[in-house]
């Protein structure tokens, strides 16, 4: 089997459809599967998972799942379980992911991506541009990925940031052997997969959108505060970094004093003093090794605790 594409879903009845039937449409000249792993919906995602099966037995391979086997990170109910189930029955040379709720645009996708992996064997992932989409139209689409980002990537540009998204990625398969234990700790699940490859080669980017990412209130992120989301970034550089037995730890230092930024500025406009002084301390020490005289975001920080009403005059004056 060439490819192995790996879709998870939960209550996506709306999308679903979308999602299996852009695969569907791929234009290949090799053979692959897909992989559906169905969380036990509450809406009518199972019926619809299951009549798709039924019409393409030999493509299809279905996994339906408990909400028993669901996994729980930091309180939050997870398709960890879903997702590494997918990714241990596949069969492929190489995986591509797929949410239940997203779907591809270019036919010729996998084929782009396939064909560059097999003609550049020290590349372990290729991933494109997507377009991203809110599903109740509050607010204009956009691309997703930089304008000036790099066609070639290395591990040191995901450990500063995730630039992949799920539904672009096509990598090798087997980089690792198996996930370590920590990965069912954390609660980002994509972009820890996409660090464990990038550790076994380089990284080509696609500058086209190949694919659709929706944006609506029922993902993990998008309702919750930004306090709980740098906390979660913190705790995957942190362990990311032990991982890696702090061989990548110059780079990862600066992450993390980011979220320690990102998180005194959070408590900070929560009202929180105590938590923002903390986190503010804790950035000032790490950076204190390579700030620059009159580095702007530190500046920014000490008038933001120092000089609150300072700072808001400057924030309307710049028209913020």
């Amino acid at each position: 089997m060439k490819l192995s594409v790996c879709i998870t879903t939960y209550n996506h009845e709306s999308y679903i459809a979308q999602a299996i039937d852009s695969v569907l449409r791929q234009e290949t000249d090799f053979d692959f599967e897909i992989l559906i792993g169905e969380d036990d919906s509450k809406d009518q995602t199972r019926e619809i998972v299951k009549a798709y099966k039924d019409r393409y037995p030999d493509k299809i391979r279905l996994f339906l799942h408990d909400r028993k086997n669901v996994i729980y990170i930091s309180g939050i109910a997870t398709g960890r379980w879903n997702f590494t189930n997918n990714l241990k029955h596949a069969k492929g040379q190489y995986v591509a992911l797929l949410d239940g709720d997203d779907y591809w645009t270019d036919p010729l996708k996998l084929q782009k991506q396939v064909d560059f992996l097999d003609a550049h064997p020290d590349f372990a992932i290729s991933f494109h541009n997507v377009r991203c989409v809110w599903q109740d139209g509050s607010q204009p689409p956009f691309t997703l990925c930089a304008k000036n980002m790099k066609e070639e990537m290395t591990i040191h540009a995901l450990l500063r940031q995730n630039t992949i998204p799920t539904a672009a990625v096509v990598y090798r398969s087997g980089l690792f052997r198996e996930f370590p234990t920590w990965y069912f700790e954390i609660l980002p699940g994509d972009w820890p997969l996409h660090i464990l490859n990038a550790e076994h080669g380089k990284i080509k980017y696609f500058d086209q959108v190949m694919s659709v990412y929706r944006l609506h209130q029922g993902g993990i992120w998008t309702s919750k505060k930004d306090s709980f989301i740098w906390k979660e970034r913190l705790k995957l550089y942190m362990t990311i970094n032990s991982h890696f037995n702090f061989k990548y730890n110059d780079i990862i230092e600066k992450s993390t004093a980011d979220c320690f930024y990102k998180l005194a500025v959070s408590y900070h406009i929560q009202n929180d003093k105590e938590q923002a002084n903390w986190f503010a301390k804790e950035y000032r020490n790490r950076v204190s090794k390579w700030i620059r005289p009159f580095d702007s975001k530190y500046i920014k920080l000490l008038i933001r605790f120092r000089m609150p009403m300072l700072l808001r005059m400057l924030d309307f004056l710049r028209g913020a």
